[in-house]
């Protein structure tokens, strides 16, 4: 065999080896975008917005919540640890009927403390422990950013957060939030609350989801109407 047969072969083998990378690297790519987008669900699709739709990008920093946080562990509340969450919570919840922006504030730290008790990035470190949340309970975490927002513009801030951080963007426009923002933004943290003293292993997507827009089991065995306290808070 000629030399120039031997060269020939050698580019031909070359490039088909090139090709057959380039094929497995977009293979990869595409099952890898597709497992983030089913894994993280809604917070895919603010991620690709927040990157104005550089989807790339945007599964670049879903790698990195995975990589930092994929690991993590939820450590299981005793007993009387989800009791007296749930009994805070439902008390929040009373209050909010005078005081919804107390309310709204107490919710946010409940939250944030439940989160750190069961074994996610402490209340100190938010950015860091809304990332960890939308690994392990992507379709709830929302719940958490939109009251935090709330709270925090009730507190004196602007609601916003830092750009390209996983609470971006802010409350749209800056308007100070109104009574029926602050219930709603209550009634979906409730189901990221309730995600995470529910227990151990349980579906992250398991909720009752009716509950909260109809009535709230009270601690004593009573019902609140959830609804009614849309009419009757005396702040908005």
């Amino acid at each position: 065999m000629s030399t120039g047969v031997i060269i020939a072969l050698i580019v031909v083998v070359a490039a088909v080896v090139a090709v057959a990378a380039v094929l497995a690297v977009r293979a990869r790519g595409s099952h890898g975008g597709r497992s983030l987008k089913q894994r993280f669900g809604p917070e895919y699709d603010r991620a690709v917005a927040r990157h104005d739709g550089d989807v790339k990008a945007a599964e670049r920093e879903l790698d990195a919540r995975v990589e930092r946080h994929g690991g993590l562990r939820e450590r299981p509340l005793e007993a009387a640890e989800r009791e007296r969450f749930e009994a805070r919570w439902t008390a929040a919840q009373e209050r909010f009927v005078d005081s919804p922006r107390e309310a709204v504030a107490e919710a946010d730290r409940l939250i944030a403390e439940v989160a750190g008790a069961r074994g996610f990035p402490d209340s100190g470190q938010y950015e860091e422990q809304l990332a960890a949340l939308s690994v392990h309970h992507a379709h709830r975490v929302d719940g958490y950013r939109r009251v935090h927002r709330v709270a925090r513009f009730s507190a004196g801030g602007d609601g916003t957060s830092h750009p390209g951080s996983a609470d971006a963007p802010g409350t749209g426009g800056g308007q100070a939030p109104g009574t029926e923002d602050m219930r709603a933004a209550m009634v979906e943290a409730r189901a990221l609350f309730d995600d995470l003293v529910g227990p151990a292993g349980r579906d992250p997507g398991h909720h009752r989801a009716a509950q909260p827009a109809t009535r709230e089991r009270s601690g004593s065995g009573h019902h609140l109407p959830w609804g009614f306290h849309r009419h009757q808070t005396k702040e908005g």
